[in-house]
């Protein structure tokens, strides 16, 4: 498995409710998508960072989905380039109910 962590610094802090207004409006855009396993969207406290975090099937999936129309939209939405890292994922601790 492979996570990927993509973030964005953001020119000005986004409230919460602005931010899940905009997860809300691309999460649509993930939902089917061969190889993603799951997407969680992300917002630091102080509202400066914004991103999300990926479980993929394998990498080539993922690169599947990061390519540069992707960049491009990514950077309109949210104003500034997204930074990519990837990670393998070895292990995961699952608690929640099933």
């Amino acid at each position: 498995m492979i996570l990927t962590h993509v973030k964005f610094a953001l020119a000005k802090s986004m409230t919460l409710d602005e931010a899940k207004a905009i997860f809300e409006r691309t999460a649509p855009k993930y939902r089917g998508r061969e190889g993603l396993l799951r997407k969680t969207y992300l917002l630091s406290e102080d509202g400066l960072t914004a991103g999300a975090v990926y479980f993929w099937k394998d990498r080539a999936s993922a690169e599947r989905v990061f390519t540069d129309e992707w960049r491009k939209m990514v950077t309109e939405v949210y104003g500034v380039s997204p930074q990519i890292s990837f990670y393998h994922a070895p292990v995961t601790v699952e608690n929640a109910p099933a």
